[in-house]
């Protein structure tokens, strides 16, 4: 191959050469049956060597986060594990960042999501977390954690009910509306591809459509509880006990009326244990 069919390749394929050489492990809350666990160590090699950070930084009780998330991999015969606590405009020391930015596996706690992207965004951790996966480190995260995941982050709040929000009396997510559901940012592993979590379980449906109608191209991931996605090179599989589900505004084509959304031609797959698709 000449030099100049190098530099060519280096051109077309930028993505490839420049981006994330790990995994992520995306659960989507609740329990995490044994195969999850067995996943997570399996993965990132923990076992054999290096060691586990949990961030609990979406919890408003950052300790217990870490001793559950800690307890779990304990029992799996894991020890090598820290937690590392952050409040808001709190700076971490050089070591913690470094033992961040190393982790054999990082696991981000559940809690919320904003509640996360508003300590750690632009901050050295947020770095530090991205060097860890750059790496070919695993970066795994359950519930809140999960959510971060992609760039475009659903924050869990309705605009048009925010004092109702997925309370005892709405029971929330009723409708599917224009300009209803909040989205910001998260970590942007995920480029092409949003993420809702205990999708099943919490009948997140409607939310999720009216994220797809809205952001037409984009793949939109909903991940029951006690179940995961394991994302290399641009593909994802299911493990853990329930299902998957992913909505696709392919055709773009969308209306509204009286604030309802309305679309056609969208694309809907719903996958179980053990299969895989593509995602960026």
């Amino acid at each position: 191959m000449t030099k100049k069919h190098i530099i060519a390749l280096f051109f077309t394929f930028p993505f490839f050469l420049s981006f994330a050489q790990g995994t992520l492990v995306i659960i989507g809350g609740g329990k995490r049956p044994p195969v999850l666990i067995d996943r997570l160590v399996s993965e990132s090699k923990v076992n054999q060597s290096g060691y586990i950070v949990i961030l609990p930084m979406a919890s408003e009780e950052q300790d217990s986060s870490i001793f559950y998330a800690k307890k779990q991999f304990v029992k799996a015969g894991i020890n090598n594990i820290s937690g590392i606590m952050m409040k808001k405009g709190e700076l971490l020391t050089a070591s913690q960042i470094d033992s961040i930015g190393n982790a054999s596996l990082l696991y981000i706690a559940g809690g919320s999501q904003a509640k996360f992207m508003e300590i750690v965004g632009g901050t050295e951790v947020e770095k530090a977390i991205k060097k860890c996966y750059q790496k070919g480190n695993v970066v795994a995260g359950t519930s809140a954690g999960a959510a971060v995941m992609s760039e475009k982050m659903i924050t869990g709040v309705e605009l048009k009910y925010k004092e109702t929000t997925e309370d005892n009396e709405r029971n929330g997510f009723q409708t599917i509306e224009e300009k209803n559901i909040e989205i910001t940012q998260g970590l942007g592993f995920l480029k092409q591809a949003i993420i809702d979590q205990h999708f099943i379980k919490r009948k997140r449906q409607n939310r999720l459509i009216a994220v797809a109608i809205e952001n037409p191209g984009m793949a939109c991931v909903g991940i029951d509880e006690a179940t995961a996605i394991v994302v290399k090179n641009g593909i994802a599989e299911v493990v853990g006990d329930s299902q998957v589900l992913t909505l696709f505004n392919s055709n773009k084509k969308s209306k509204t009326v009286n604030g309802h959304l309305g679309a056609t031609g969208m694309k809907l797959d719903l996958y179980v244990a053990g299969d895989k698709f593509k995602i960026r």
